[in-house]
């Protein structure tokens, strides 16, 4: 039964109890990397992947190696790998020609006897569009959780690593509905093809199948059994565009609830009108807003003034203007302490964490960007915990503290670069965009 204690926006949720010591928070890529690899060796019945993509690097490979290797020694484990259709068939963005990982995907398959299942999600006809973004991974009764794809910088395979969130949560309820979410939503569609096919087949020639997909996707909610408890109870979110969008609408009121902190990590800064609006009404009553955003030369699109310029390398500086415009506004609430912006700032490293904690009731693990794109265009996915005890008070103050690490305040907006002091391309490309105003139109699709 719900606790009388539990918020209004909460009754339309479905929540299940979990057991606060089967909740784990990994604080390093490379930990996450071991602990996955571990999983899939000792793989009982199930492993259920969804990511964005899964790289032909070595991270890549060692992981679908690893896969492999386990329905080699179990003929009967049921593995599923589920990957964006439109990433999974071309190259990285601004490396020139490539071919796609699905490539990489038939080549190894030909090395084993018995094959796994890797299938491509086509969330829209083309991938500006929209794409696969929900995250987990199941394994037997195990969910391990996070914004991280499957490469080598994700999981910290060589020199640099690209910073995320992990979580480990044991809960069989969890895990079956998540399977469930996947097998009844994506893999039963005709629209989801297996990558290893030599044949795929285009989206123009799904076109149908692919909406149907789409308008069953905007539909779609994790089914579970109702049994919430009086300690920790867990709630799997779904959404995909910007009508009837469970999972934009919980953050908004998961946010408005806040009654004293809120603590937000986004790599990009470029929040929905929705959650802007949000934020701006809580510190207008006081709350503290602490956002986490990673510098502009920890962004993966950062390409630095001594490489050779590419059109997308202006992005970071597009989501830094808007960090200084934002803290520009709020410069009193930041002289106040009301308002907190950190920049993530390591080395050679890449920022990529997500996520929402309120107070010390609520922790949303979400791989959302929490960006416009993410709240119209993509298939996102997120898991609300309610700590009602506060059980879970010092494993998620632990994690805090390691993202703080390496972040600086803006204690000024004059901290953060204008234009004018940009490399002269940016300044030019940046300056071209706001005149036509396609910096607008490039903040709903990147």
């Amino acid at each position: 039964m719900t606790s009388q204690a539990d918020p209004t926006w909460l009754k339309d949720l479905a929540g299940t109890d979990i057991d606060p010591d089967g909740v784990e928070i990994l604080l390093d890529t490379a930990s996450f990397r071991q602990r996955l690899l571990n999983a899939i060796k000792q793989a009982k019945h199930r492993i259920y992947m969804a990511a964005l993509y899964l790289q032909d690097d070595e991270a890549g490979r060692e992981v679908l190696h690893a896969l492999y290797q386990a329905k080699q020694v179990n003929p009967a484990l049921d593995i599923k790998v589920l990957v964006d259709f439109h990433r999974a068939q071309r190259g990285l963005i601004g490396k020139g020609p490539q071919v796609g990982n699905d490539a990489f995907y038939r080549a190894t398959a030909a090395e084993y006897e018995h094959n796994i299942e890797i299938l491509g999600v086509p969330v829209k006809n083309r991938e500006w569009m929209g794409v696969l973004h929900m995250k987990g991974y199941v394994v037997d009764d195990l969910v391990l959780y996070s914004g991280a794809s499957i490469n080598n910088v994700y999981l910290h395979q060589g020199d640099r690593y690209r910073y995320d969130r992990y979580h480990l949560i044991q809960s069989s309820a969890l895990a079956d509905s998540m399977v469930a979410y996947m097998e009844d939503n994506l893999i039963a569609s005709s629209a989801v093809p297996s990558l290893l096919d030599e044949s795929i087949p285009t989206t123009k020639q799904m076109k149908g199948q692919v909406r149907q997909l789409r308008q069953r996707l905007s539909r779609a909610r994790y089914q579970l059994d109702d049994a919430r408890g009086s300690g920790v109870n867990l709630y799997p979110l779904a959404g995909l565009g910007r009508l009837d969008n469970q999972l934009n609408k919980t953050i908004q009121k998961l946010l408005t609830s806040a009654d004293k902190r809120v603590f937000i990590c986004t790599p990009y800064f470029n929040l929905p009108k929705p959650l802007m609006s949000v934020v701006n009404k809580l510190l207008k009553r006081g709350v503290e807003v602490e956002i986490v955003i990673g510098d502009k030369t920890a962004n993966d699109f950062y390409i630095p003034p001594e490489q050779d310029f590419s059109p997308v390398g202006a992005l970071p500086y597009l989501y830094e203007q808007n960090l200084r415009r934002f803290a520009k506004r709020h410069r009193k609430a930041i002289d106040k302490g009301l308002l907190n912006l950190r920049l993530w700032w390591h080395e050679q490293n890449s920022y990529h964490l997500k996520g929402i904690q309120v107070d010390d009731d609520f922790y949303l693990l979400t791989g959302n960007n929490l960006n416009p794109r993410a709240w119209a265009l993509d298939l996102e996915n997120g898991l609300l915990i309610q700590d009602k005890g506060h059980q879970l008070k010092q494993k998620f103050a632990k994690e805090r503290q390691q993202i703080l690490t390496h972040t600086t305040r803006v204690d000024r907006y004059e901290q953060l670069e204008s234009i004018d002091v940009y490399p002269e391309p940016v300044k030019k490309l940046l300056k071209r965009l706001r005149r036509v105003r396609a910096d607008v139109l490039l903040k709903r699709i990147l």
